[in-house]
């Protein structure tokens, strides 16, 4: 086996389970989850009859490039959420189907990085990140660079933070927006200063918006990296690439159905890894993707649900405990008035509410390990249920004489 596979961290969930995977809970309470981003609302019914209805497609080899109707439905969603022109972007040449975001991460940073000419490679990401972006570029045999958040605007990208000569050596920035784990939409400014450095200094910027379809303002959805890139004059989303999902836009987290879109030029070659990489979408989810991504009413009534639950959770919480107020995802990002991992912990142990502490998403930057005091929340669950863990949580801080919030 590969050496580089060791120098793969213990992915956050076995963080997690090492630390209270021993621990007895109250046998009169059942479990709550807020530990993982796993959507718990039912997936649409009419998106699962497509699939039965083209199951003798289970015969075939499905396309890896993705069906044209999967691609065509893509191409006028995209068109249509951000408002881009028509013209600008075709099915066949900007459209990349993966199965699933997290596939589609961490082929495409081994086909950008996997060339013997780049000399130190580096990939840019915030901290804490999401997991794969620094897997994927440890096994690309990339340099990880953490550039530096702005705390006085609640973690986000402080791009001013990084120097020229990791900019020359950057292969790859990553940017989440909307956020995880605060659920922070990046500014329209911060993402053009991105794009122009990408432009500048000829590294790819890659904008995972796996969670753009659950925000709280009807009213204003957050914007994409390609709908910037037309604002900003990038018609042709030169060195820019989206992706998008299923997932949590319509609670189908088993499809692993997802894209990759943007520049021509890369989606083509990445088509090209794809090929012999064979990581594709059975044919009979590919037929009903295309009519999840034609549909944007399920979408509305799923925000709904997350909107009421915030609102009420926020209400339980925000007597205690601080948090940025999230602007999309389904995540909060409290501060935590002891040790996150000790807090955890005793939750666990004394409400049966699992919960993930905030640094076991942070790496060590300049000798600092970020998280330490915030915990993450995934209100995945059904109103009910996430209004009854907000309440444990509640007693937890009361019991334990938490009474304040911390500063």
């Amino acid at each position: 086996m590969t050496s580089k596979l060791s120098r793969l961290k213990s992915y956050p969930f076995e963080k997690l389970n090492q630390l209270i995977g021993q621990v007895e809970p109250r046998k009169n309470l059942r479990n709550i989850d807020f530990s993982i981003g796993e959507p718990k609302h039912s997936p649409p019914s009419f998106i699962l009859d497509q699939v039965s209805s083209a199951i003798q497609e289970m015969s075939r080899y499905p396309k890896i490039g993705g069906s044209d109707r999967l691609r065509d439905s893509i191409k006028k969603w995209l068109i249509k959420r951000y408002k881009l022109q028509i013209d600008s972007l075709d099915s066949d040449q900007n459209i990349a189907p993966v199965a699933g975001t997290r596939e589609g991460l961490f082929s495409l940073t081994q086909a950008i990085i996997g060339d013997s000419n780049s000399k130190d490679p580096v990939v840019l990401t915030q901290n804490p990140t999401y997991q794969i972006y620094e897997g994927a570029a440890e096994m690309a045999n990339a340099e990880v660079f953490y550039f530096s958040t702005d705390k006085q605007s609640q973690n986000l990208p402080y791009l001013k933070s990084i120097n020229d000569e990791i900019l020359q050596r950057t292969k790859i920035m990553y940017l989440c927006s909307p956020g995880n784990p605060s659920g922070k939409v990046i500014p329209e400014t911060v993402v053009a200063d991105a794009i122009k450095l990408a432009i500048d200094f000829d590294f790819l910027l890659v904008s995972d918006e796996c969670y753009s379809e659950i925000y709280m303002d009807e009213s204003k959805p957050p914007p994409g990296l390609l709908e910037i890139c037309n604002k900003v004059g990038n018609e042709n989303y030169k060195n820019c690439l989206v992706f998008h999902s299923l997932s949590k836009r319509s609670n189908l987290p088993g499809f692993r159905s997802g894209f990759a879109a943007g520049d021509a030029k890369i989606i083509q070659k990445y088509k090209r890894y794809r090929t012999y990489h064979g990581c594709s979408i059975p044919e009979p989810i590919q037929y009903a993707s295309s009519y999840a991504w034609s549909d944007e009413t399920h979408c509305i009534s799923n925000r709904v649900m997350y909107r009421k639950k915030f609102e009420e959770v926020g209400k339980i919480l925000g007597k205690y405990l601080t948090y940025p107020k999230p602007e999309a995802s389904f995540y909060l990002w409290p501060k935590t008035p002891i040790n996150s991992e000790t807090f955890t912990y005793e939750l666990f142990r004394q409400q049966n509410v699992t919960i993930l502490p905030g640094h076991f998403m942070s790496s060590d930057k300049d000798g600092l390990i970020s998280g330490y005091d915030r915990v993450r929340l995934a209100l995945v669950h059904q109103y009910d249920d996430c209004v009854e863990g907000a309440r444990r949580i509640e007693q937890f801080i009361v019991d334990n004489k938490f009474n304040s919030k911390p500063s």
